[in-house]
C-alpha cells in the first residue's frame, strides 16, 4: 500500500493548504456558540497495530457531560451548532492533521475507542492491520448514523421493531432507557456490520475504491461497494 500512503501525506499536505484558512472560523464560531470549552476533542483512540493515538476532532459537544460513546441525533450532550458541524462533517476536518503526521488515513476503519476495538475476535482484527481513516465503507454507509439510530430508538419507543428476526434473545425495550437502547443497537446490530465491511475493505483492497470513496463522501453521494449502495 505505499501509493496510499504517498497519496495520504500529500493530499493531506495540499488539503490543508487549501482548506486551513475555514480552521480559524470554525473555532471563532465554537467559541462564541459553545463558550466555555476547548476548540478541538481530543481522544485516545486505537491505530494501526492496536496502538492508541490521540484523534482530533472540533468539539460540538459540552464540555461537562456524562455518558457513553454512542450518541444519536438530539442527545441533549450535542450542543445545535456542534449538530450542524457533525451532520456536515466538518468537524473531522482537523483528521488532515492526523492523516499527515501518520496516524490516520484518507480510507479505512474509523478510529475506535479502546472497549470497542477489544471486542475484534480471530479473522475480524485483520481490521487492526488497517490504519484507521477519515472516510471508509463503513463510514459511507453510516454517514447519518446519529439520526440512524435515533430513529431506532423512536421506532422501539413506538411500539416498532422491524428487520430484528434475525437476531435472537432480543431484549426487553420497555424497560430500557434511550441511551440504553441506542447502545443496545449500535452494539449488535451498526457495529457488527461495520466489521463486515471493514474486514471486506481489507480483503479486497482497491486503490481506485478509495478514490472513490474519497468523492463519495465530498459530493455525499452512494457509491456500490461489496454488493450493496452505501
Amino acid at each position: 500500500m505505499i501509493l496510499k500512503w504517498i497519496f495520504d501525506r500529500v493530499a493531506a499536505f495540499c488539503g490543508l493548504l487549501l482548506i486551513g484558512w475555514m480552521f480559524p472560523l470554525v473555532a471563532i464560531l465554537i467559541k462564541i456558540k459553545m463558550p466555555g470549552g476547548p476548540v478541538f476533542f481530543s481522544q485516545k483512540r486505537v491505530g494501526k497495530d492496536g496502538k492508541l493515538f490521540t484523534c482530533h476532532k472540533f468539539r460540538t459537544m459540552v464540555v461537562v457531560h456524562s455518558g457513553s460513546s454512542v450518541s444519536v441525533a438530539g442527545d441533549a450532550r450535542i450542543t445545535p451548532f456542534g449538530a450542524k458541524l457533525r451532520h456536515y462533517k466538518v468537524d473531522e476536518l482537523p483528521g488532515l492533521w492526523d492523516v499527515l503526521i501518520g496516524n490516520m488515513s484518507f480510507v479505512g476503519p474509523r478510529p475506535d475507542v479502546p472497549g470497542y476495538a477489544d471486542k475484534l475476535e480471530g479473522d475480524d482484527r485483520v481490521i487492526l492491520k488497517l490504519r484507521p481513516g477519515i472516510t471508509g465503507p463503513a463510514t459511507l454507509k453510516y454517514r447519518l448514523e446519529d439520526e440512524m439510530i435515533a430513529e431506532f430508538v423512536d421506532n422501539i419507543k413506538s411500539g416498532q421493531c422491524d428487520n430484528l428476526e434475525q437476531i435472537s434473545n432480543l431484549p426487553d425495550f420497555s424497560k430500557m432507557q434511550n441511551q440504553e437502547i441506542a447502545v443496545w443497537y449500535n452494539d449488535n446490530v451498526i457495529y457488527p456490520d461495520k466489521v463486515r465491511l471493514n474486514c471486506f475493505y481489507y480483503h479486497h483492497y482497491s486503490f481506485i475504491k478509495d478514490i472513490q470513496m474519497i468523492l463519495s463522501t465530498i459530493f455525499s453521494k452512494k457509491m456500490k461497494y461489496a454488493g450493496e449502495w452505501i
